[in-house]
């Protein structure tokens, strides 16, 4: 068994993405390549965006601080500390709409 602080590593991230210049900063939580779950807490300064992109399995992304924008096609779904959004399998793409900690879990198809 092994514990973390989500809250803490949301604060190390958010502090990484603030001095990057792609105001982007991401750790791998659980997984890796060689397991089919996978998360990774990501953290994006206000204003950045992760450009479109597909999806590369079965996804969920809840929001630990901030808020943020998801947009897939004509859609768009806001959210905030607390919600968590369940991401199409279609292309899609995210924007911060404010410094904003994200957990990302998707499980791979095997």
């Amino acid at each position: 068994m092994r514990k973390l602080s989500l809250d803490a590593l949301a604060e190390q991230q958010l502090r990484r993405a603030a001095e990057a210049s792609s105001g982007r900063s991401a750790t791998t939580v659980h997984g890796g390549h060689e397991h089919a779950l996978r998360q990774t807490l990501l953290a994006l300064t206000e204003g950045r965006s992760l450009d479109d992109h597909p999806s590369p399995g079965e996804s969920t992304l809840f929001v630990l601080r901030g808020r943020v924008r998801l947009t897939s096609g004509d859609d768009a779904w806001d959210a905030r500390s607390g919600d968590l959004l369940i991401l199409p399998r279609a292309t899609h793409a995210l924007h911060a709409l404010a410094d904003s900690a994200l957990l990302l879990t998707v499980v791979m198809p095997r």
